[in-house]
């Protein structure tokens, strides 16, 4: 447990009194569960032959709801097309730097299509919790993709930019309607020259409820998290900045998303209802 409790350190600053025992397999897996970090800077090397299919077959792996499998993915490896999408996330540079580039997509167009091979109605689309049911399947499947990368020794990191302009993404990639860029995930090799550090997380007591919601003590406990994430903040040699404050400023106004705001006029402009 020492290693287990090393992780647990890192990511809330103590380790928790309580955890459940486990050695083997079952402590490999939990080990990499707690060292996951986002990584953002990466070697130019290539990809070992096969991962994006092991990637895939272990996004496949995740749950569905019905099984209905209502996502999918677009490789990108074409460095052209990952400057532009890179530009239209805000020139995030490791979006260039890695050999693979993952857009996850809420997709009921194959539904729709299957539907209308079989002369059937599909009029269950439009509305919004089919669009839910496709965003969450396709972040379960990503999850599991992140996994596997990380089994394999490669890094990640989520982008979540991508819906910054996810018309000009949804037109670059060509998804026909009712098909939705959600987000994006980088997959390389990371630097050894630039290793990512375990981000601190508010402590579980914070998210964690039993039997109702209560919120008694959260005001405590994120005080604790904001200077956690502070002294986080400055060993990485970023400026420090409460997280309530950082929080905060991304909720304040429709500005603060980023072109996000417009989000529903782009589901809708690809076919999503929404009702």
């Amino acid at each position: 447990m020492t290693r287990i409790n090393d992780l647990l350190q890192q990511r809330y600053g103590h380790a928790p009194d309580t955890l459940a025992h486990a050695n083997g397999a079952a402590g490999a897996v939990i080990e990499q569960l707690l060292a996951h970090r986002s990584v953002r800077a990466f070697l130019d090397t290539p990809l070992p032959a096969g991962t994006l299919e092991t990637l895939v077959a272990a996004a496949q792996s995740a749950a569905s709801s019905s099984n209905l499998q209502t996502w999918s993915v677009v490789a990108v490896r074409d460095a052209e097309r990952k400057s532009r999408l890179s530009e239209w996330c805000g020139q995030q540079a490791h979006i260039r730097q890695v050999p693979l580039f993952l857009v996850w997509v809420a997709d009921l167009s194959r539904l729709h299509r299957t539907a209308d091979r079989l002369g059937r109605r599909a009029d269950a689309n439009r509305f919004l919790e089919m669009f839910l049911v496709a965003a969450v399947d396709a972040s379960l499947a990503a999850q599991n993709a992140v996994l596997a990368a990380e089994a394999l020794g490669l890094g990640t990191v989520y982008i979540g930019a991508l819906r910054n302009h996810a018309d000009a993404v949804a037109a670059e990639l060509a998804l026909p309607p009712l098909a939705f860029p959600l987000f994006g995930l980088c997959v390389g090799h990371p630097d050894p020259s630039r290793p990512a550090a375990i981000k601190p997380r508010l402590s579980p007591s914070t998210v964690l409820h039993h039997e109702r919601y209560d919120a008694a003590g959260e005001a405590a406990a994120v005080a604790d998290y904001d200077e956690l994430i502070q002294a986080f903040q400055q060993s990485q040699g970023m400026p420090p900045l409460p997280w309530s404050a950082q929080a905060t400023q991304r909720v304040a106004t429709a500005q603060s998303l980023s072109g996000r705001d417009r989000l529903a006029h782009w589901l809708r402009a690809q076919g999503f209802g929404l009702e």
